[in-house]
């Protein structure tokens, strides 16, 4: 059971390691795109490709796809980025459904584990599988894989190479579970921390934290769904690529232009960062140097202002 690309890899482990789905539960198509055409999620196109059947409720609790399901007698569900299952629906698996999160659980549980753990600067993230309960990311660990996170990684990269090394352990899970040798644990709840869905207020950047929060919340949000913070004109940068000019001291106010001529630096809080990609709204993505050159910004001017923070960078804790 899966929707996103992250899925892929996992439901290709499992076909070459000779456990191939009885069925592939994925989302209906969506219209999505520039032109908003109906298209499959990536994971129904995986399993076309395969050969696989998929099933595609509107309703996880619709009684005809829970009757489909039951038909199927499985023994094992195995869940990666999908919806939240109803236990009517999990339960039905007869030797156990666990799910694959691209955290250490208890650490990031929720919607976007990948991209809060940069936002949080976290040098070592990775792979949970865990069986399910109803309350979500919260049940018994089977498996956990711990790998090392590059101080300038982006959130694209690390959810490739997480979406890799789950595979090879949804892989491992299904095969303890064939062998009856789990011993799941239970996560410490006292150590749990949450990772939300982004909004697009979350992916605003604040210019008052220090340079390497800056960083760290830029490069979590990219390439999707970006950082963003509003120009002098009143219109929307996204900032895709960035790094830490200078980690202490203050050239300017947070926000402020303080090089605008061969780099692109900003200040914020503390220290600086420099933008290295950027993309003005309702234009190509661009270098800071080209982006420069076509009349960007100039030194003095303040990113940042406009909008609901109040004031010229909002209020405190806002």
């Amino acid at each position: 059971m899966g929707t996103p690309a992250f899925a892929v890899p996992s439901l290709e482990a499992l076909v070459s390691a000779g456990y191939a789905p009885a069925a592939v539960v994925t989302a209906p198509d969506r219209p999505r795109g520039r032109g908003m055409a109906t298209q499959p999620s990536e994971i129904k196109g995986a399993a076309e490709r395969l050969g696989l059947p998929v099933l595609q409720p509107e309703s996880l609790r619709d009684p005809a796809f829970i009757d489909a399901l039951a038909a199927l007698e499985p023994d094992v569900m195995a869940v990666v980025a999908f919806r939240i299952l109803p236990v009517e629906v999990y339960s039905l698996a007869r030797r156990g459904a666990f799910n694959l999160h691209a955290s250490l659980l208890p650490a990031f549980r929720g919607a976007a584990p990948i991209q809060r753990a940069l936002m949080a600067g976290v040098a070592e993230t990775g792979v949970t599988t865990f069986l399910l309960r109803p309350t979500v990311d919260t049940g018994d660990v089977i498996l956990r894989r711990r790998i090392d996170v590059g101080p300038d990684e982006t959130g694209g990269d690390l959810h490739d190479r997480l979406a890799e090394i789950g595979a090879g352990v949804v892989v491992e899970t299904v095969r303890l579970i064939e062998a009856g040798d789990v011993r799941p644990a239970p996560q410490d709840d006292s150590q749990a921390s949450p990772a939300p869905k982004i909004f697009r207020e979350d992916a605003r950047i604040d210019w008052r934290r220090p340079a390497r929060a800056v960083h760290d919340h830029v490069r979590a949000l990219a390439p999707h769904p970006a950082a963003w913070t509003p120009a002098p004109d009143g219109t929307q940068l996204k900032v895709l690529r960035a790094r830490v000019a200078s980690e202490s001291g203050s050239r300017g106010a947070p926000g402020e232009v303080v090089e605008a001529a061969a780099h692109l630096v900003v200040a914020t809080g503390d220290g600086a960062v420099e933008i290295l990609e950027l993309q003005r709204e309702g234009r190509a993505r661009m270098d800071a140097g080209a982006f420069l050159r076509g009349a960007g910004l100039q030194a003095g001017q303040v990113l940042g202002r406009s909008g609901d923070l109040g004031g010229p960078q909002g209020q405190p804790g806002s």
